[in-house]
């Protein structure tokens, strides 16, 4: 399934969505600028190493835990960043609608931080560098789960041998994507092996996803407007 809009229009231009997304593109040109072994070495040194913090010894706190915050910027090739950009668009329009500016960023950066600390709690002895601004945007998704639960998400599906186009309830929708990260990121515990190798920060997402619930309450300042209820009954 891939998500294509929403049915609720926000109330005004979505400056820190779009800059975000901006930053991330900018970052990702920027990667794809360096070599091969400069990239490796850009990656490492900004990206959450989990065995850097359970193995590591006299490194200094900048080098530790400024990666917390640089790795949700970095990309490791185009579905990635598409991927991570095109939900951020879709969900984090709305949710900042209803946070606010500044607390829509600094919501943003938390549940980046904290899905970070989950991958790293999950997986604390992996060498492989974890980039990717899905854990953040998954709080998003954790937030918009709880605020706007009878949106609708135009979403492209397959049904046989063709694509079709079906709206279905947000709450449904983000439930499925959530159950979905919770048993990939059961089999990945289950494959440690595999799951040292690399792939997909499964429980960034999961940490994420949680926070986002946990903390959208806690910021949100506006009350629910009337075009939720609009799209729910369309």
């Amino acid at each position: 399934m891939i998500p294509l809009k929403d049915t609720i229009p926000s109330q005004r231009y979505p400056v820190v969505t779009v800059t975000l997304i901006a930053i991330n593109v900018l970052v990702f040109f920027y990667e794809l600028s360096l070599g091969g072994a400069h990239l490796n070495q850009f990656v490492n040194r900004y990206g959450i190493v989990p065995a850097r913090y359970t193995l590591a010894k006299d490194a200094d706190l900048i080098s530790l835990y400024l990666p917390f915050l640089t790795a949700m910027f970095l990309h490791g090739g185009w579905l990635h960043i598409i991927g991570n950009m095109l939900y951020l668009w879709i969900f984090g329009d709305n949710v900042e609608d209803r946070l606010g500016r500044g607390r829509f960023l600094i919501f943003y950066l938390l549940c980046g931080l904290v899905s970070g600390f989950a991958q790293v709690y999950i997986s604390p002895t992996s060498r492989v560098p974890m980039i990717g601004a899905s854990g953040a945007i998954a709080g998003v998704l954790g937030g918009y789960f709880l605020l706007y639960p009878h949106s609708r998400i135009v979403t492209l599906v397959p049904i046989f041998f063709f694509l079709q186009l079906v709206e279905i309830p947000a709450f449904f929708f983000l439930l499925f994507w959530f159950l979905l990260q919770f048993f990939y990121g059961s089999m990945a515990i289950a494959y440690t092996a595999q799951q040292a190798q690399g792939g997909v920060a499964w429980w960034a997402h999961v940490g994420g996803f949680i926070c986002g619930l946990l903390l959208v309450k806690v910021f949100a300042t506006k009350k629910e407007r009337s075009y939720e209820r609009i799209g729910m009954e369309r």
